[in-house]
């Protein structure tokens, strides 16, 4: 247990000084008594009874004593981890940040397109789906862990920016690495063939939203990942961006031309029991959200109980004066 407000607990000091008034003004009531009994105004069996308290008569006051240890405490406003049942859902967003995206077959560009419709997607979702980006050209990187705190996702989808060649495998296989929280080792042999040997474990309930033109440049093979992820129990959902005429788009000074490559993106969401959309279709992410699997997961939070020991305290204060009521006629 730790506490926000530490030096509160200063006011411990008070304890031992109320247990000492306490214990001072029983001796001057038993003294008290000795006196009368002496000058023959109460009798002795009275005064004897008065200096020898049965222990249950001090229980109000010893009650009284842990009902302001823990209002004290309380004050410190402690933190406890506390595990709690949740739903959650992991998705992770794989935006094609390739040259090839600056293309303006969709307007104004297949990037702000993309990054338009995954905006739209996250803003549909609840806290209870937590959300990763990971950017993808020639490579790919982890720009956003997955996350509850969708203002941090939407800033994540403005940070990237747009480069290089296009690995759509790369994505998926860096989405899987970001969904599993670690490097995740694939067996190149077993790729493409129908050995088995594709277990990179099970994560049933996450699902991989690729936003891309499907021109694929590099490898791994596209397919194959998508493979890789439906062993996983993982689904991959794939929204193409641009045209299937396509465009010319200039690169280091060279026009390129580009179009969106249906096809294989198609068949990655087919092979992983996903689905395929284009960015234009505003039906396509409530229907994606709609496939999210919501689980019930044990996590751990960091959380204030300070109302805990508040509502303990006065527990016991009403318990104390009970207590002394009934027994004495009086709180203490």
């Amino acid at each position: 247990m730790t506490f926000k407000s530490p030096a509160n607990l200063a006011a411990l000091l008070v304890i031992p000084a109320f247990v000492a008034g306490y214990v001072i003004a029983r001796q001057r009531r038993g003294q008290r008594a000795a006196r009368l009994a002496a000058e023959g105004l109460v009798s002795t069996e009275l005064a004897q009874a008065t200096r020898r308290v049965p222990w249950w008569r001090h229980l109000p006051f010893a009650l009284f004593v842990v009902a302001l240890v823990v209002m004290i405490v309380g004050l410190a406003r402690p933190m406890s981890t506390i595990k709690t049942p949740r739903r959650q859902g992991t998705v992770v967003l794989a935006i094609d940040v390739s040259n090839s995206m600056m293309a303006t077959d969709v307007k104004p560009s297949r990037i702000a397109a993309a990054r338009a419709a995954a905006k739209a997607f996250v803003n549909r979702q609840p806290t209870e789906v937590q959300i990763g980006v990971v950017g993808f050209g020639d490579g790919a990187i982890p720009v956003q862990a997955p996350t509850s705190d969708h203002a941090a996702v939407l800033r994540a989808i403005d940070r990237l920016s747009v480069g290089g060649g296009t690995s759509v495998g790369q994505g998926v296989l860096t989405s899987l690495d970001t969904i599993a929280g670690k490097s995740l080792t694939i067996n190149q042999n077993a790729l493409g063939s129908d050995s088995g040997n594709l277990n990179i474990g099970y994560y049933g309930g996450a699902s991989i939203v690729v936003f891309s033109d499907g021109e694929n440049t590099g490898g791994p093979d596209p397919v194959q990942m998508a493979q890789v992820a439906s062993v996983a129990g993982v689904r991959i959902h794939t929204i193409g961006v641009g045209t299937a005429g396509g465009t010319v788009v200039k690169i280091d000074g060279f026009n390129v031309a580009t179009a969106m490559d249906a096809a294989v993106l198609q068949k990655m969401a087919s092979v992983s029991n996903g689905s395929y959309h284009t960015a234009t279709d505003a039906s396509a992410l409530a229907a994606i959200s709609r496939t999210i699997d919501l689980k019930f997961k044990i996590v751990s939070q960091h959380t204030e109980i300070t109302g805990l020991f508040a509502v303990s305290g006065a527990i016991l204060l009403l318990i104390a004066s009970l207590l002394s009521v009934s027994r004495s006629g009086r709180v203490i």
